[in-house]
C-alpha cells in the first residue's frame, strides 16, 4: 500500500517529514546559532519546517474528511505535531486507520 494513494497515507508521510524537520530545527540549527554564532543557521531549516507544517495542516484536514474523524480527534492529532517525537509514536495508529478506511471503502 503506497503512502501517497490516500489522505491518511499522505498524512503519515508528511507527519514524519515534519517531525524530522522539527527535530533538526530544535537541535542542530539552534546549536549552530547559539553555540557557534551562525546567525543564518535557522533561516533555511526554519523555512523548510514552516512549509512542511503548513502542508501537514492541509493533509490533516484532508485525512479528517476522508476518515470521518471528529474535530476533537483531528485536534489531538494536530497537538502531536507540536511535540517533536510524538509523530513517530502515532505512526502505527495512523497506519491502522489507513487500513481501516481502505477496507471500509472497498467493502
Amino acid at each position: 500500500m503506497s503512502l501517497l494513494t490516500n489522505p491518511i497515507g499522505r498524512l503519515r508521510l508528511i507527519s514524519i517529514l515534519e517531525a524530522c524537520s522539527y527535530l533538526y530545527l530544535l537541535f542542530c540549527s539552534i546549536y549552530l546559532k547559539r553555540m557557534l554564532g551562525d546567525a543564518e543557521a535557522i533561516r533555511t531549516p526554519g523555512m523548510i519546517h514552516g512549509v512542511l507544517f503548513c502542508i501537514y495542516c492541509v493533509t490533516l484536514y484532508q485525512a479528517m474528511i476522508s476518515a470521518k474523524w471528529s474535530i476533537a480527534k483531528a485536534f489531538l492529532i494536530f497537538l502531536t505535531s507540536l511535540i517533536p517525537i510524538v509523530p513517530f509514536f502515532i505512526e502505527a495508529w495512523l497506519k491502522r486507520e489507513q487500513i481501516r478506511v481502505k477496507s471500509s471503502t472497498s467493502a
